[in-house]
């Protein structure tokens, strides 16, 4: 469990090109690690309580962990529908 501080876009390392969604958390540890926010848009804000977990991403510098969709208050991905566990989507009714 892991309180936001700030919302930061970063752009990647060359060759890419975008604006990667990234924010700097604070660990209950006291640590400030940063988390990239997998997925198309987020509620995220300052203050949010998010889950995290390890794993990098190769062309941000210094991010290490990814945040969990559909966790605590981070929501899923809004009308997806393939892949829907990797970003907190449940099953849509049939």
């Amino acid at each position: 469990m892991v309180y936001v501080l700030v919302y930061i876009p970063t752009t990647p390392k060359k060759p890419n090109s975008a604006l990667r969604k990234v924010c700097r958390v604070r660990l209950t540890n006291g640590f400030e690690v940063t988390s990239y926010i997998g997925g198309e848009g987020h509620n995220l804000q300052e203050h949010s309580v998010i889950l995290i977990r390890g794993g990098r991403v190769k062309d941000l510098p210094g991010v290490r962990y990814h945040t969990v969709r559909g966790a605590l208050d981070c929501s899923g991905v809004k009308d997806r529908k393939q892949s829907r566990s990797k970003y907190g989507v449940k099953r849509p009714k049939a």
